[in-house]
C-alpha cells in the first residue's frame, strides 16, 4: 500500500511511546467495548492522530 492514501486520510502513530498496556488499560479484565474506549483517549490525549 505504499504511496496510496489512507482511508480518510488519517494515521495513528505510537512509535517513540514508552507506556504499557497496563498503564493505558489498568490491571483489571475489561470488554473489548472499554478497551476501545481506552485507546481512542490515549491516541486523543497524547495527539497521537495525524492527517
Amino acid at each position: 500500500m505504499a504511496g496510496k492514501k489512507l482511508f480518510g486520510g488519517m494515521t495513528v502513530s505510537f512509535a517513540g511511546r514508552s507506556e504499557t498496556m497496563e498503564s493505558v488499560f489498568g490491571s483489571k479484565p475489561m470488554p473489548p467495548s472499554e478497551m476501545t474506549k481506552r485507546i481512542w483517549a490515549f491516541v486523543k490525549g497524547k495527539k497521537l492522530l495525524k492527517k
